[in-house]
């Protein structure tokens, strides 16, 4: 399997487990708060729709901050254990768990500090229940500069020595 195949395959497999974590919390939340109303299928995405109505908005702001919250402590999760699991497995699977700590860990923070107001403003609206959109978004701001240096500086380079350790191991076979 060739370098690029990996890449995509990761991507994609990214883009499912951020999907199915931060909407599964959303969907989580929906239901013990008795507002699920339906899943909508919107183009390349999904949305949990929710009775709003019959919500506080307290209710309304924890429903939306759920989501950024799952998908940050599965990033925080998967990072905390990157030396680990950049030993395990193959590496389309190596390949896969980099992408994915990745977008755990950095896309509800650039949503939610930068891209919000350009896209209607999605779990922002929510959140902004909770506390000034000023305020969440200098957090998410400092989140996503914080996680990124966290990715760059333990997570790629615990990767980079996985991938290099499956090479040497490769030319070690071939070599005897």
């Amino acid at each position: 399997m060739t370098k690029r195949v990996r890449q995509y395959a990761g991507i994609g497999a990214a883009v499912l487990a951020y999907y199915g974590i931060h909407e599964g919390a959303h969907l989580g939340c929906a239901i013990c708060l008795g507002v699920f109303r339906q899943v909508r299928f919107l183009g390349v995405g999904l949305q949990i729709d929710v009775w709003a109505e019959r919500m506080t908005g307290l209710q309304m702001g924890l429903f939306c901050l759920a989501g950024p919250m799952a998908a940050l402590t599965a990033g925080w999760i998967l990072a905390a254990g990157a030396e680990r699991l950049a030993g395990t497995g193959g590496p389309l699977f190596r390949a896969v768990l980099c992408y994915v700590t990745l977008a755990m860990l950095v896309l509800d923070p650039l949503y939610l500090s930068l891209l919000c107001g350009f896209f209607g403003g999605g779990d922002m609206n929510g959140i902004a229940l909770l506390v000034p959109e000023a305020a969440a978004r200098a957090l998410s701001g400092l989140v996503f500069a914080g996680n990124g240096l966290l990715f760059l500086k333990k997570v790629l380079p615990a990767y980079e020595r996985g991938f290099a350790g499956m090479d040497e191991e490769r030319r070690g076979g071939k070599e005897r």
